[in-house]
């Protein structure tokens, strides 16, 4: 029986990125100080992966799993809500993200892609401008995301970004500006809420590329 594919990824090694072959990928990181790799299933889950914290999918998300709650601890989302979610292209770079109506999948805003960005970038602002359409129709209904992260940026109105600006990724550090502006002059009754993709399945905003 063939072997099935993997994909490594690399956070910290020579040079990050993914990698399709274990030969590739150990060249980034044997001997590399530091280095912080994992192998993935899929090419799409190795690239979501690399944009977001390796904690997140190692050591942490194994305890996580070791104290799992139940699925009757987390009831079903609310319908009458909004999910978020963005895409990121580790080769290319591109982000781009959308939102839904998450009781009839109707495609509320997409954007992008923009040039030079990062997953948790395009997370945080799906979450901003959600908020900013909800806001715009007097609208209360509360707002799920799959990524962590970008709740802790949203609720503390700051991104934390690494990425460096650059003369091809203007135009996301305009719109992150712009993000953080609105929350810092605005008000909103919305809840931003996890969404729950170990009970729940995955993110209907998702773009399905895995």
């Amino acid at each position: 029986m063939a072997k099935k594919q993997k994909y490594y990824t690399v956070w910290e090694g020579r040079k990050k990125g993914v990698y399709d072959s274990w030969d590739e990928a150990k060249r980034q990181v044997e001997g590399a100080q530091g280095a912080k790799y994992k192998a993935f299933e899929s090419k799409s889950e190795a690239e979501k992966a690399l944009g977001e914290n390796y904690w997140k999918h190692t050591q942490k998300a194994a305890e996580a799993k070791q104290t799992k709650l139940p699925k009757s601890a987390f009831p079903p989302p609310n319908l009458e809500s909004v999910v978020v979610d963005a895409a990121w292209n580790s080769v290319k770079k591109d982000m781009e993200y959308q939102g839904f109506y998450l009781k009839t999948k109707e495609l509320l805003f997409h954007k992008g892609p923009f040039p030079q960005a990062t997953n948790n970038i395009g997370e945080f602002l799906a979450i901003v401008h959600a908020l900013a359409h909800l806001k715009k129709h007097n609208s209360t209904l509360p707002i799920y995301s799959d990524s962590r992260t970008a709740i802790s940026w949203v609720k503390n109105k700051k991104a934390k970004t690494k990425l460096e600006e650059s003369a091809g990724n203007e135009e996301v550090f305009d719109l992150l500006e712009r993000a953080v502006k609105w929350l810092q002059e605005n008000t909103y009754p919305n809840k931003v809420l996890k969404w729950e993709t170990d009970y729940w399945g995955e993110n209907p905003a998702d773009f399905g590329r895995k």
